[in-house]
């Protein structure tokens, strides 16, 4: 997946807001003001980085070299995603994931908001 393809497919997912907080590089997607995937918009190979279930991100590290522990994020919850040589589909169920840790992590009040968004 390029950097097009991973902006449209989070667009997609209910209540997604696209934001720079940090830099004019570094883009963050996320659903009830809350982050889900951060992506930087100049470095090559592209890279992504994604929260996930601690016992997932083990599995992941140790199957695919291209997953590691996120640089200045919790290592413990958020992965470093080289895209490439990654299938689409499990790209694809990184971002989904992701997307419904923090979905499930915001009060019943705003997602109710995002739902409804």
């Amino acid at each position: 997946m390029d950097a097009n393809e991973i902006l449209d497919y989070c667009l997609a997912k209910k209540g997604v807001e696209e934001t720079f907080p940090f830099d004019k590089e570094t883009l963050v997607m996320k659903v009830g003001g809350k982050m889900f995937l951060l992506m930087s918009l100049e470095k090559q190979p592209l890279s992504i980085a994604v929260k996930t279930d601690p016992e997932w991100s083990a599995e992941l590290r140790e199957r695919y070299p291209q997953i590691t522990g996120a640089y200045h994020m919790n290592k413990t919850h958020w992965n470093s995603v080289m895209c490439e040589g990654l299938k689409r589909e499990l790209i694809m169920k990184l971002i989904d994931s992701s997307y419904e840790l923090i979905f499930e992590s915001l009060t019943k009040k705003m997602k109710v908001e995002v739902e409804n968004s």
